[in-house]
């Protein structure tokens, strides 16, 4: 696993195939609450525990794009970092996601287009062992870095 680079982002060419990294963050009401307000998805299967628990879930789940975005946190923050500029991502939910679960977010270099400045991301959710979530992100990474200004 890779730590964040001390610049805040890596640039093209310190990136190679197979680089991972992964953020680890808890599910809360709280936050299901704060995406609920920043998206306007307030579908009663996130929201409401007595109609959830008359749905096939049994009981409250996150948003399925609350847990995509923690890895859209590895992508922005770590992994390539501070420039990387999303294009594309795809998703598949493989499991729902309930309040008090960890979601480990783990991203890896799946390929580097140099010419281009895009790498593809291999994207995956987990909740123990469980996958809960998968996916492959296209971002525009950073050729050089910017000066600091002073």
């Amino acid at each position: 696993m890779i730590q964040p680079h001390p610049s805040g982002g890596y640039i093209l060419e310190e990136l190679a195939v197979g680089m991972t990294a992964e953020k680890r963050v808890t599910v809360t009401e709280g936050r299901i609450d704060q995406f609920a307000e920043a998206s306007d998805d307030f579908n009663p299967v996130h929201m409401d525990e007595a109609f959830a628990s008359r749905t096939a879930y049994r009981g409250r789940i996150a948003h399925g794009l609350l847990s995509a975005s923690f890895g859209s946190a590895v992508v922005g923050t770590i992994l390539p970092g501070a420039g990387a500029i999303y294009l594309s991502q795809t998703l598949a939910f493989h499991k729902p996601v309930r309040i008090g679960d960890v979601v480990v977010s783990r991203v890896m270099v799946a390929a580097i287009d140099e010419a281009s400045a895009r790498v593809v991301l291999r994207c995956e959710a987990f909740v123990g062992d469980d996958l809960v979530m998968d996916g492959e992100a296209t971002v525009r990474v950073p050729r050089r870095r910017r000066p600091v200004k002073t």
